[in-house]
């Protein structure tokens, strides 16, 4: 087994497919619409993670109440100092700057996405070992 995707319910579709896209070098992978039920998937990732990211607009529905039991989505990269200033550069929200958690050596950052999910960024020496929060 192995995971497919994560969904997440989007406000507006073109801003978070550039945002997956800008700050992450993500590739839209795939879209399609469902005219009966009004809606629109994008599915945004990397070819050779085979694992995605579904964003799902619902027609007309522009805010969600995020609950409180999903908290990030996680990413490993291979320097978090320089991702995070290219993020910030971009326009992106850094809500949590990058540098070791709290009682440990294991480097995260977080960003916001235009829904304002959180994205947990892993140092990738870390994210191989299944670190993180």
């Amino acid at each position: 087994m192995k995971i497919l995707h994560t969904m997440l319910r989007v406000g507006n579709l073109d801003a978070s497919i550039d945002f997956y896209q800008k700050m992450f070098g993500m590739k839209l992978l795939r879209t399609s619409e469902n005219t009966e039920y009004k809606y629109t998937l994008a599915f945004l990732g990397y070819w050779e993670w085979q694992s995605e990211i579904e964003l799902t607009y619902n027609w007309g529905s522009e805010n969600y109440d995020h609950g409180n039991a999903f908290w990030h989505i996680a990413l490993g990269v291979d320097d978090i100092y320089s991702t995070c200033e290219k993020i910030r550069a971009a326009g992106g929200t850094i809500s949590r700057e990058p540098g070791p958690v709290l009682w440990g050596t294991t480097e995260i950052a977080f960003v916001r996405d235009p829904d304002n999910y959180a994205i947990e960024l892993i140092q990738n020496d870390s994210a191989e070992a299944g670190l993180g929060n």
